[in-house]
């Protein structure tokens, strides 16, 4: 039988509530992100996910932050770290907790498309030899992740998974979890690819207890404008993986 996640749905209880789906579309112009992956532990492969979504094997870690200097409610950094996974044969990233310096985008990504987002010090800063992401909530670095000695690659050779954003949705009067599918567009100015470090993780502070990065994968930094999607699937996590995708 295909393995299962075993997280208990009440984790995702108190996500943020998908308030105002739909609205004016947003395209961020010359967008920067960075993506890290690696390889985490075995032993949280299944509890790190919820009934709905199979675990990859292995298992992952994918680490994204995006700066993004154009947007309505003004520039921001977005950090997110994701879990692998798949949603019926679909491959996706569930994220449980993300990161925001921008309390006007903490307020919207929530609203909009669910993203479970908190405000903190996020940086995303480029020299010539490696690439920089990180994020701190008062004195403490819960994330620091590099890409090293970049090379430059086409836009085609570069797969964003499409993110699963834990949060609440109406349902006969009452707040229900959901997990919100979040895939934009983009398109690609430049790119580069590199050797990823993960120089500090907070697997607490992702929501994610027990994962434990330990080999690297890749490592991608690139400028695209992104698209950010109108929203089109939901799934319950409680259900069985070919029962719990919604139309949105």
């Amino acid at each position: 039988m295909p393995l299962v996640g075993t997280r208990p749905t009440t984790d995702f209880e108190h996500g943020p509530l998908l308030s105002q789906p739909g609205g004016e579309p947003w395209v961020l112009p010359r967008a920067m992100i960075l993506q890290v992956m690696y390889e985490i532990e075995q032993g949280a492969m299944t509890s790190l996910l919820p009934p709905a979504l199979h675990p990859t094997i292995p298992p992952t870690l994918v680490v994204t932050v995006m700066r993004a200097p154009e947007s309505p409610v003004g520039p921001f950094t977005l950090a997110e770290a994701k879990v692998g996974c798949r949603s019926g044969a679909r491959p996706r990233a569930l994220s449980v907790r993300a990161y925001c310096d921008s309390p006007a985008a903490c307020e919207a990504l929530a609203a909009r498309w669910g993203y479970p987002v908190h405000p903190a010090e996020v940086v995303l800063a480029k020299r010539y030899d490696r690439s920089w992401g990180t994020v701190r909530i008062g004195e403490r670095t819960v994330l620091e992740a590099h890409l090293v000695d970049p090379e430059a690659i086409s836009g085609s050779d570069i797969q964003y998974l499409a993110t699963l954003n834990t949060a609440r949705v109406e349902r006969g009067g009452q707040a229900v979890p959901r997990l919100i599918q979040v895939d934009p567009e983009y398109q690609f100015h430049s790119a580069d690819r590199g050797m990823p470090e993960l120089l500090a993780f907070d697997a607490e502070a992702f929501a994610l207890p027990g994962a434990e990065p330990y080999w690297p994968v890749s490592a991608s930094l690139a400028v695209a404008d992104v698209a950010m999607p109108e929203l089109r699937y939901l799934v319950d996590p409680a259900k069985p993986p070919l029962a719990a995708v919604e139309r949105f």
